[in-house]
């Protein structure tokens, strides 16, 4: 029989992914735990069919480029303008309050300041995937707490590309030590001033030529009347241009897709693009989570369950409570503050992305990557059961209220 272990993983990975995508959402939970548990089953620290985990890291790269492709494309700065007085001001303190927290306990658990830093950002940001898709089955997405919440993650997932700029500059250099060494330090702020100056100067790029050229491409398309061709267009765009910037500006693919989603999401061919490029980015999305789950070691929640239970803690705990008082605070309505504390109380992409970025460039010890798996896993898991109750509560207090 002929090895073929690319087409064996994508099979058996979807297969997989399938299944327990269609029982979780059965039990009323997201898909994404079920892929996620899909990637535990394939992986290698669970019997039967183990997958290749260097294969699975590359479709995860490519569910990478296509998931922030995607927030690029979607993101408006018109909306966030609009919730501007909450979300802002909102995001940055409960990010803050989080982080801060994040690196509280891993330093508390002896990991370095660097670790901690970065820790606490993949806690601090929730998962947009999560959040729309909870919102959209509440009914709440096109109401004034629906769009306060989403405002509230595009300021976070700014903040998150900013982070995945930063995080190689921070990073030691013998990737080794997961801590910024003396002889690094009086060069810190030059390396994140030049990382910064490369990102700001590719994102001129792509907004100065990349915008002609993506509309000169699609122009072309659309005379060619050929979906087939207009689909190939935008996703030689969204690998092409993540691809090449990540070989000549050494950002990240993450970072490079967003600015080519970006791109998009100002051309007239945006409602295409997003189209065409949908049911590539789900399946290949799902074999991210999936790969995700491939990494996660389940001995974890027996030899370190206080690391998960303070993650937890911090996810489900400490940012609702944090985002309710804001929001409080800033003097919008209680049903505002409730919806942005259930709607945070998860981790999800980002926190995955800044995760392996982290462990990648030697910032993140591995454990910490198996933490944010489990407390994904479990907050994911736990969302859609925190917005039923809110929604039960919600319906035990409108007769009082009108009484």
């Amino acid at each position: 029989m002929h090895e073929l272990p690319i087409i064996t993983l994508l099979a058996v990975g979807l297969a997989f992914a399938l299944v327990f995508g269609y029982v979780t959402q059965r039990l009323g939970l997201s898909p994404l735990v079920g892929y996620m548990l899909a990637g535990v089953a394939v992986g290698p620290y669970t019997p039967g069919f183990v997958g290749d985990r260097a294969i699975a890291g590359e479709f995860a790269e490519v569910g990478v480029i296509l998931l922030m492709f995607g927030v690029g494309m979607h993101f408006h700065p018109r909306d966030l303008l609009r919730v501007r007085r909450v979300a802002i001001p909102g995001a940055i303190v409960q990010a803050a309050v989080a982080t801060a927290a994040g690196w509280a306990v891993a330093r508390a658990f002896g990991w370095s300041d660097a670790a901690g830093l970065v820790f606490g950002m993949a806690l601090a940001v929730a998962s947009t995937v999560v959040l729309i898709r909870m919102l959209t089955d509440e009914g709440r997405l096109d109401a004034h707490d629906g769009h306060v919440a989403v405002g509230w993650l595009i300021v976070e997932d700014l903040f998150t590309v900013l982070a995945l700029v930063i995080l190689p500059a921070i990073a030691p250099g013998d990737a080794a030590g997961g801590a910024v060494g003396a002889s690094a330090a009086p060069s810190l702020p030059w390396a994140l001033a030049a990382a910064l100056g490369k990102a700001a100067l590719f994102a001129a790029l792509v907004g100065f030529v990349g915008t002609r050229v993506v509309s000169a491409v699609m122009e072309r398309m659309a005379m060619a009347h050929s979906e087939e061709l207009a689909t190939l267009a935008v996703f030689v765009v969204a690998l092409g241009v993540a691809l090449i910037a990540a070989e000549a500006f050494e950002l990240s693919v993450a970072l490079d897709a967003f600015f080519a989603g970006l791109t998009f999401g100002q051309s007239r061919f945006s409602e295409q693009a997003t189209r065409f490029v949908a049911p590539f980015r789900d399946v290949f999305a799902a074999m991210f989570f999936v790969s995700v789950g491939m990494l996660f070691n389940p001995s974890l929640l027996l030899d370190k369950p206080l690391q998960v239970a303070a993650a937890l803690a911090i996810v489900l705990i400490v940012k609702p409570l944090c985002a309710v008082a804001i929001v409080r605070v800033l003097r919008d309505t209680r049903r505002t503050a409730a919806t942005v504390g259930v709607g945070l109380a998860q981790i999800g992409e980002f926190s995955f992305i800044l995760g392996a970025l982290g462990a990648k460039v030697g910032v993140l010890p591995a454990d910490a990557l198996d933490v944010l798996i489990a407390t994904a896993l479990a907050s994911i898991a736990i969302n859609p059961l925190l917005f039923r109750a809110l929604a039960w509560h919600e319906a035990r207090r409108a007769p009082a209220a009108q009484a």
